[in-house]
């Protein structure tokens, strides 16, 4: 995929993330667009809980614009959010010669109770991937279970200088290297880099 096929952002386009699963009608991964806000949190709010705004990565999302092309979403045959996924923009700390380390933060993904284990965040997480890899960035960090990211490629390498702006579990601090050794020498704590929701009306996708 080009950089400028993810610009384009059309349904159509993206349509080839379409999945079949036992069970489940086919669904598609789709740019996410503003019309989609009040769905997301809702959504958000019946898979993560309230409890998802006090966690350390909302820091890094809190009244920023998700990265551009990165905004992803699920829908089923009528259209229905089932699936939701977004990037960040940060910085993963410095270099030892103090230029910074840009980067994206992935999450959070969420996926309706009832489509759990169908492969709809899979589907996402590939996408997801496939989109960072061709806007060109190099590294995504992200806080989850490794048993379940792991099979993306995202390993806690590279993260012992790392840390993000609030308590977290180290063994659920990962990243996957786009560029190899991308993260070789990166330390610090991890800071946003997005653009405010205030510089920009819409959602970047």
């Amino acid at each position: 995929m080009s950089a400028s096929s993810v610009a384009a952002g059309t349904t159509a386009e993206l349509s080839a993330a379409q999945v079949s699963a036992p069970a489940l009608a086919s669904f598609r991964i789709v740019h996410e667009t503003p019309a989609d806000s009040s769905a997301r949190e809702a959504l958000l709010d019946r898979v993560m809980g309230e409890g998802r705004k006090r966690k350390s990565s909302e820091k890094l999302r809190r009244k920023r614009v998700p990265a551009y092309g990165l905004a992803l979403v699920a829908r089923d045959d009528h259209g229905a959010m089932i699936g939701s996924v977004r990037l960040w923009h940060i910085s993963a700390g410095k270099k030892a010669g103090g230029e910074a380390v840009p980067a994206l933060l992935l999450g959070p993904l969420a996926v309706e109770d009832a489509y759990a284990g169908r492969g709809v965040g899979s589907a996402l997480m590939r996408q997801a991937i496939r989109n960072a890899q061709a806007l060109g960035h190099k590294a995504i960090l992200l806080v989850g279970d490794p048993e379940y990211y792991d099979r993306f490629g995202f390993i806690d390498r590279n993260m012992s200088g790392l840390a993000m702006p609030g308590p977290v579990e180290r063994h659920r601090f990962l990243a996957l290297e786009l560029e190899e050794n991308y993260l070789d020498g990166a330390s610090g704590v991890l800071t946003a880099t997005g653009k405010l929701t205030s510089e920009q009306s819409a959602i970047a996708v």
